[in-house]
């Protein structure tokens, strides 16, 4: 079974979300002061890297990861129930819903949104020429089906791992250590908690445009609350594959997947969709299916309580 401790360590929790918070919102007050993200300095041109994306990907990423090992330094824990053995022959069947889950979830999402917004939907993925640079009416080097098959076969079999390493900084501090010590609370309101706890924490970012841009009604502030559904959907089952596992790594690969498919619904999309609602892996109508595996897994406890 996955480390629960006896009782609520508030001075622990207290800690880790001070460092998880002061060191990625700190990183957020840079990023807003260089140019936000729309006009964040150039770093590097092929591939092209701005600043901020740099530093999302290292300082604000990473932040619970270090606030995981700051913790246990400063309150002196110790070392023990990392959470790092992966455990594959006794669990590798979370591992391949870790791996494969998020793909199918988000898939059904973006099917429910086209089904309440039909009009925006492409068959002839004109969003894919345009990013492909393929004027509309010149045939493309390859059919449809194939481009198709393609994005979806590396997002589902290779971005798990490709994204893996980014998603673990997260991972390590969310599920790997808050989780845990959350868990006295009773498995129903410590995903709850977490899930509300990893939503605010992403909101410096969110308030500057990421995921959701400002081109929807009540932006910045429902885009806030958008988030917190999002990650608590997602981040259920992501504790869930956790606490069964008895390892961060089924985690990090279903974030990773997560990150991976995100954008897949914009290969089908036309003109400027309302991103609160969809089609990414954000968008409130997308997340219908991860809803309804939160919903079945908040009353099915991973430890059978």
């Amino acid at each position: 079974m996955f480390h629960r401790p006896s009782e609520l360590q508030s001075r622990r929790i207290l800690v880790f979300l001070g460092v998880a918070f002061g060191v990625a919102w700190a990183v957020a007050g840079v990023i807003y002061a260089t140019g936000g993200l729309r006009d964040s300095p150039q770093l590097l041109d092929s591939p092209p890297i701005t600043l901020a994306t740099a530093l999302l990907a290292t300082g604000y990423m990473w932040a619970p990861a270090l606030a995981n090992v700051a913790t246990r330094r400063l309150t002196g824990e110790g070392w023990t129930d990392l959470g790092l053995r992966p455990h594959v022959r006794a669990s590798w069947r979370y591992w391949v819903a870790a791996w494969i889950g998020p793909a199918f979830l988000t898939l059904v999402g973006v099917g429910v949104y086209f089904l309440v917004f039909p009009e925006q939907f492409d068959p002839s993925l004109g969003a894919a020429r345009q990013l492909l640079g393929v004027p509309a009416g010149t045939p493309l080097p390859f059919g449809l089906s194939t481009l198709v098959a393609l994005y979806l076969a590396q997002a589902v079999l290779l971005a798990p791992l490709l994204n893996a390493p980014l998603t673990f900084g997260e991972e390590f501090g969310w599920r790997g250590y808050l989780l845990p010590k959350l868990l006295p609370l009773g498995w129903r309101r410590a995903v709850v908690v977490l899930g509300v706890v990893w939503g605010v924490w992403h909101w410096p970012v969110i308030a500057m445009g990421y995921n959701y841009g400002f081109d929807y009604p009540g932006a910045p502030w429902l885009g806030l609350l958008a988030m917190v559904w999002f990650t608590f959907v997602v981040g259920t089952f992501l504790a869930w594959v956790t606490v069964r596992a008895e390892s961060v790594w089924p985690a990090t690969i279903g974030h990773a997947a997560v990150n991976g498919v995100g954008a897949a619904g914009l290969l089908f999309v036309r003109g400027r969709p309302n991103a609160l609602l969809g089609p990414t892996a954000t968008g409130v109508l997308t997340t219908v299916a991860w809803a309804a595996v939160a919903l079945y897994l908040c009353y099915r406890p991973p430890d059978g309580s």
